[in-house]
């Protein structure tokens, strides 16, 4: 595609001696007289293609796929002729000329006022007990774990220094072109990590690698920092295959940077600014020896978000040529077609581009000009309407496919690209910080719930996804990559997920500055927060969220430093509702506003100050972004911000819907976890468990916790007497029990008859034949059970001691004691536990159990199901 937009507002800030590049650059940006750029990555490739093709020994291969690097000549120089791929209409094309004329005649902005302002990551605190403080703790451990010299051995070896130590695999092995990408996270994550939890152990470590990257940079002596030589340019900047080498850059250059703001690390700026210098110059050579068009065509290759940190950086020292180097970065074939407002980013990469608007929108902030405010507000519209999923995330094998064509990506497991959702979090938090909007903070909290705290595999240190799958009966386990490991996988979504689980406390809480101290509190996440300016210590509880109690229900207590009046406002979310929603404050019941706007309370807080909120809520559907007709009935199910996934491992996935959500969708009571049993046997040596499969009972080897085996391992003991009670499982001894297959609501288990195997079948059709007895074990132990069938006395659920033998219903003729040890099993709490937000949905076929997808670990799950009125 070919498209151009740009102003640059910078003229009055250029220091004398590079006011000659500076007017040249001008003349060539804002008077079109650039030839004409292809907007994409040339070739296409993602990153995992990037990884196979280096790690090839196809040769063959290789040359076919690098004969695809060239320039292209191209003799499209007028502004005129760069449009959109899409031809626009010839009023659009009079709006194009008028947008360029303004575009041209443009002045000097200034920066934007009236921002919500960042609140420091260090005030804010995680409760350790919650959800969020739990992620953020098994991020910090990941992070301890990791070796300082083995991080930077690449580096090392570059500057010809001795390399103690042994180098990390995966993206991080020393032969891979993208080796170093991975140290920049660290450096971002360990300094915000640091800031969330002041862990004196990280701060050692990070200095550390801070003070071994500033050893490197001094011995190569030019300002050039990387784990890769800087030939690496010399390809990059000739157009040739290389492997993103800016896209590194830019991780080492933020995450430098994020030393400096967060952990108080001056010579962490340092380092920045002189490798600020050495590709200032570079890419001051390659403009003046071709043209800024070369150096455009080289950025079709990945940047990372070059033009972000470096807006930031002049945000700190004010140096002009940081700001130009900015403006260099800023991908115009791209940002020029947002702002012509054109649907038109299928078939791009997207975590190329997403960055590249962020630093658009840091540019908006540093400079004032409108035209980004806009680009990244149609951007973010566009992204929601027709690229999106349930989660908040985006993207399809890393790239955009056509406009509300989701459905399409349900077909491959490699959906949400983890990266994507971690900048388009940045891109949501800026117009939030902007605006003020209530939507843009239903999106953070939506994307974060589901799309990050979905990457992490439970409280397992260093492990998560690339891709999370969003169609039809996958698993996080089963993807292209599937989990990644500690110390051989260091893809870009394990940099960007070391980054978000150490900056969870981030976008709780914003400041607006004013007369009084005013407060927004736009995510409901347990917290305290030191609010200096405001003179308050805030606390903030979250009752964790449960389908047996549907609301949502905080607490804020207040400890002033001293009485100075501030205003708080609290967000109401979109996704609730007024009827049932409370606000009280000190016992009097507040007047609320509708959903979507703010609660907002004035007045001199006090210790004895509570305010409750009750917040409702609710199943409801929400359709896929796919305007075709035949996927109108494809939808996914949400409780509240929480996305529901069921359990399945088949390609069922037809629910049949009522006239209201209680018709067909029902929350399963917190008390039926201690109705939850497994029942184990050993045999030479191991252990096994009775398992549903395939609608079909038998002893399987035990299987790791969060497992599909896991879940058919366990089972729901239902008294036949519905009315008794049932608190533990020794209530259940000497009674009338069914057998519920956990993963298979309102199926039983049933046996056929003497001699023959049992089955799971609808608990409609089960009849007598799915009704045991539990009774003590018949080996004689006191920790085993048996199960004798109700209408087949003396017969009970036998498994022959050989794990191939199969369960089936046997009846005792004698005392021999390999039929009792053969019909004895140890019960025990269930492998499995229902999630306090746990439902049954009705389907068409079968039930199913959904369960947040963020709980999910290696089972199978489906997101997005057929429903049916």
């Amino acid at each position: 595609m070919t498209i151009f937009a740009t102003s640059m507002p910078v003229l009055s800030i250029v220091h004398p001696r590079m006011e000659a590049l500076v007017f040249a650059l001008v003349a060539i940006l804002l008077c079109g007289c650039d030839a004409a750029k292809e907007c994409t990555n040339i070739p296409t490739q993602s990153h995992t293609f990037r990884y196979e093709l280096l790690m090839s020994t196809n040769a063959t291969w290789k040359a076919e796929v690098m004969d695809h690097y060239h320039l292209t000549p191209t003799d499209e120089t007028a502004w005129a002729d760069l449009l959109p791929r899409k031809l626009l209409s010839e009023q659009n094309q009079h709006d194009w000329g008028v947008m360029y004329r303004k575009i041209k005649n443009m002045g000097v902005f200034k920066s934007g006022e009236g921002f919500l302002k960042e609140v420091p990551l260090q005030d804010v605190r995680l409760h350790k007990d919650s959800i969020h403080g739990r992620a953020q703790q098994t991020n910090l451990e990941y992070l301890l774990m990791l070796d300082v010299d083995s991080l930077i051995w690449s580096f090392r070896k570059t500057a010809a220094l001795s390399t103690p130590g042994t180098p990390y695999g995966g993206w991080e092995g020393p032969e891979v072109e993208l080796r170093g990408h991975f140290v920049g996270h660290y450096l971002s994550a360990s300094a915000l990590m640091w800031a969330s939890t002041q862990n004196d152990t990280l701060k050692q470590k990070m200095s550390s690698l801070v003070a071994g990257l500033s050893a490197c940079q001094e011995k190569i002596g030019t300002g050039y920092l990387s784990a890769f030589p800087s030939e690496f340019f010399d390809r990059f900047e000739a157009v040739q295959p290389v492997w993103a080498p800016y896209y590194t850059i830019h991780k080492i250059l933020a995450g430098l940077l994020d030393q400096h703001t967060f952990a108080g690390n001056p010579q962490a700026l340092k380092m920045v600014t002189w490798m600020v210098d050495y590709f200032y110059n570079r890419v001051q050579n390659v403009i003046t020896k071709y043209t800024v068009n070369r150096h455009y065509q080289s950025m079709n290759e990945e940047t990372g978000g070059m033009n972000d940190v470096l807006y930031r950086l002049y945000s700190i020292t004010g140096d002009s040529k940081h700001l130009v180097l900015a403006h260099l970065f800023d991908k115009p074939c791209f940002l020029g077609l947002l702002a012509v407002q054109a649907n038109d980013i299928a078939d791009l990469h997207a975590n190329t581009h997403i960055p590249i608007v962020v630093g658009s929108q840091m540019r908006y902030e540093i400079t004032g000009d409108p035209l980004y405010k806009q680009i990244g507000t149609f951007f973010m519209d566009l992204v929601n309407s027709s690229h999106s999923y349930a989660t908040g995330g985006t993207s399809v094998r890393e790239f955009w496919s056509d406009p509300k064509r989701i459905a399409d990506n349900l077909r491959t497991t490699e959906n949400e690209e983890s990266c994507t959702t971690y900048n388009m979090l940045k891109v949501s938090r800026h117009l939030f910080r902007w605006t003020k909007e209530v939507s843009y903070a239903d999106y953070y909290e939506r994307a974060l719930t589901n799309g990050v705290l979905s990457i992490q595999r439970g409280t397992d240190p260093g492990v998560m996804i690339y891709m999370l799958p969003l169609g039809f009966a996958v698993s996080k386990a089963r993807t292209g990559h599937s989990w990644g490991t500690q110390f051989d996988s260091f893809w870009c979504c394990y940099g960007t997920g070391i980054e978000s689980f150490s900056k969870l406390g981030d976008s709780i809480y914003f400041e607006e500055e004013g007369k009084d101290p005013t407060l927004y509190i736009i995510q409901y996440i347990s917290s305290s927060f030191n609010w200096k300016s405001g003179k308050i210590l805030l606390n903030q509880t979250v009752v964790p969220a449960s389908s047996s109690d549907p609301y949502l229900r905080v607490t804020f207590t207040f400890s002033p430093v001293e009485n100075t009046l501030s205003t708080l406002n609290f967000r109401l979310p979109s996704w609730t509702l007024l009827d049932g929603a409370k606000g009280i404050l000190n016992g009097q019941t507040l007047s609320l506003p509708n959903p979507g706007n703010y609660l907002s309370i004035t007045r001199q807080w006090s210790a004895s100050d509570k305010l409750t909120l009750q917040l409702p809520l609710t199943v409801r559907t929400e359709a896929i972004k796919d305007d075709r007709p035949e996927y109108a009935s494809v939808q996914a199910i949400l409780y509240g911000p929480y996305l529901l996934a069921g359990h399945t491992t088949g390609g069922d996935w037809n629910l049949k819907a009522g006239a209201n959500n209680a018709d067909w969708i029902t929350p399963i009571p917190a008390s039926y976890n201690s109705q939850l049993v497994s029942f184990f046997r050993d045999f030479e040596g191991s252990t096994f468990v009775l398992a549903n499969s395939n609608q079909s009972v038998s002893m399987q080897k035990l299987p790791e916790f969060g497992t599909d085996l896991a879940l058919q391992a366990t089972f729901r003991i239902v008294l036949e007497e519905s009315s008794s009670k049932f608190s533990k499982l020794a209530d259940a001894n000497d009674r009338s029990v069914m057998l519920e297959p956990f993963d298979l609501p309102g199926m039983n288990v049933i046996h056929q008859g003497a001699g023959k195997p049992l089955l799971t079948v609808d608990s409609s059709q089960g009849g007598p034949s799915a009704v045991f007895l539990l009774v003590p074990g018949l080996d004689g132990r006191n920790e085993t059970v048996s199960l004798e069938s109700q209408s087949n006395k003396g017969c009970y659920v036998y498994s022959g001691m050989s794990p191939s033998a199969g369960v089936k219903l046997s009846c005792k003729s004698d005392s021999d004691a390999t039929f009792n040890q053969a019909a004895s099993f140890v019960a025990l709490q269930g492998l499995s536990q229902y999630n306090p937000i746990s439902f049954v949905a009705k389907g068409a076929n079968r039930n199913f159990l959904l369960q947040p997808l963020l709980s999910f670990r290696d089972e199978h799950y489906t997101v997005y199901f057929n429903i049916q009125d």
